[in-house]
């Protein structure tokens, strides 16, 4: 048999305790109290002989930088699965929380996580199950059900949105640089400019004489100027031209 699951909590679950009644539930948490047939969810009592201790889980959804993204339930004896935490005494009064298995909870940063458990329930008879909920196990003949949410990934959005402002924006301190320039004096403005007043003058290691360039002599290669190079070599096609008349 199976029973169809309310619409889910939006926001996912950041905590998971257990207390020693519901009348002593921390503010901001939710205790499971009862099963989802309505039997008494006291996680502690013996089926045998009735006990005075009492043990209730709860939970809560306060907003922080944490969220729980996976749940287990082991024996007292094994080891603790990596990346857990167990909860190991009461909210209200310190006491050990369970006893002969343990509430094992993981926990990722917000922004990290893509999905995370946004509901936990307590199912007495395990021939009921919960719709798209998961049972970890059972403690005192009771099955503990959670179901995980798609976490909404607002940061990462917002991430690249305030990064694309930031580089839109200029720098403090950057400045625009141009070239200076002379306006035109035709059009009535004169300007004045950082090389106001200064003298534009070609080098004198430039003035060398082709004269002197023919002096050198690189592996017998002597440098010509242009006029002799047309001299020694000029052509006048004049054979062409008396083929073509």
């Amino acid at each position: 048999m199976s029973e169809v699951s309310d619409q889910l909590p939006a926001d996912p679950i950041s905590a998971v305790g257990v207390v020693t009644s519901p009348s002593k539930v921390p503010d901001g948490y939710f205790v499971v109290a009862q099963t989802t047939d309505g039997c008494d969810a006291d996680l502690w009592k013996d089926g045998l002989f009735k006990s005075k201790v009492t043990r209730y889980l709860c939970f809560s959804r306060k907003a922080g930088p944490d969220v729980v993204v996976d749940v287990k339930l082991t024996d007292i004896k094994d080891a603790l699965p990596e990346s857990f935490t167990f909860v190991q005494e009461t909210m209200d009064t310190k006491e050990p929380a369970t006893r002969k298995r343990r509430i094992c909870v993981k926990m990722s940063p917000r922004e990290a996580a893509k999905t995370a458990v946004c509901d936990i329930q307590i199912v007495a008879k395990s021939k009921y199950h919960l719709v798209n909920y998961t049972c970890i196990g059972e403690i005192n003949n009771m099955g503990i059900w959670y179901v995980m949410r798609d976490l909404p990934q607002l940061q990462s959005s917002q991430k690249t949105s305030s990064t694309t402002q930031l580089e839109v924006l200029p720098s403090p301190t950057r400045k625009n640089v141009t070239r200076p320039h002379w306006d035109h004096y035709s059009s009535g403005v004169y300007t004045m400019t950082a090389l106001h007043d200064v003298p534009f003058m070609i080098s004198e290691k430039f003035h060398a004489k082709p004269k002197q360039m023919q002096q050198v002599n690189l592996m017998g290669i002597t440098i010509k100027s242009l006029a002799e190079i047309e001299e020694e070599f000029k052509y006048n096609f004049s054979s062409e031209r008396s083929i073509a008349i």
